[in-house]
């Protein structure tokens, strides 16, 4: 039995790849902060439900102890939650704003990527999945033929997507036994950029790429960014 962690699970892009991930038969833990929330969702969806918050060091390492102790190893972590907080330009951007964003997006992923590596080294195919987005690819966000490169200017949550892009490469080198790779969901429809004003592609699109990414088997890829039409440029 595959067992797999999904951050940020308990509604949107999460929620959905850990609906597409249980369908084919992993054992997953849906991780959320908010207790009542995630605990409906893992029970609508048939998973296990865990409680993380990304920003904690003592969350994330109890999080990883519980399903330690439950399973014994972890096979697939899918670094999802994160955070934007629908700040566009420069109006209001400090320094705190801008470590907040960064504290979830970026310090998240090597928090929990680091206290499950102990778990990751048992599996015999263990993969990690990152959710980074075209936002913060420079080819994506230079290139007039990208829909990025006329995207509003959203500074922080676009370097800490580049800094996820970042450190899947660096992982990858870190980890050779590990699968590593970044994913561009692409445009969606969520609470997130529905709270401001946007739409999309519906999720059920956009977890293409992820679901793909997080049932690789011990021959794909590593250290690689990839979207729904394959691999995107960094």
């Amino acid at each position: 039995m595959t067992t797999t962690l999904v951050t940020g699970a308990n509604k949107g892009l999460g929620y959905e790849t850990a609906r597409r991930l249980i369908g084919r038969g992993h054992t997953v833990y849906l991780g959320a902060r908010d207790s009542e929330r995630g605990k409906a969702a893992a029970a609508g969806l048939g998973g296990r439900f865990v409680q993380i918050d990304v920003t904690g060091d003592a969350s994330v390492q109890t999080a990883l102890d519980l399903i330690e102790q439950d399973e014994g190893h972890l096979d697939v972590l899918v670094n999802n939650a994160g955070i934007w907080d629908g700040r566009i330009g420069t109006d209001g951007l400090t320094g705190a704003t801008a470590l907040r964003e960064f504290d979830t997006n970026v310090i998240g992923v090597i928090r929990v990527t680091q206290a499950a590596l102990p778990l990751l080294r048992k599996s015999e195919n263990p993969v990690v999945v990152n959710i980074s987005s075209a936002l913060g690819s420079f080819y994506a966000t230079t290139s007039p033929e990208r829909h990025e490169s006329q995207a509003p200017a959203m500074i922080t949550y676009s370097a800490s997507k580049a800094a996820v892009s970042m450190l899947t490469v660096q992982y990858a080198k870190a980890l050779p036994d590990v699968k590593v790779n970044a994913v561009e969901p692409g445009f969606t429809a969520t609470d997130l950029t529905g709270a401001h004003g946007f739409s999309g592609q519906p999720i059920a699109d956009a977890v293409e790429v992820i679901v793909r990414m997080a049932t690789i088997g011990q021959d794909g890829p590593t250290g690689t960014f990839q979207e729904n039409t394959g691999e995107l440029p960094w």
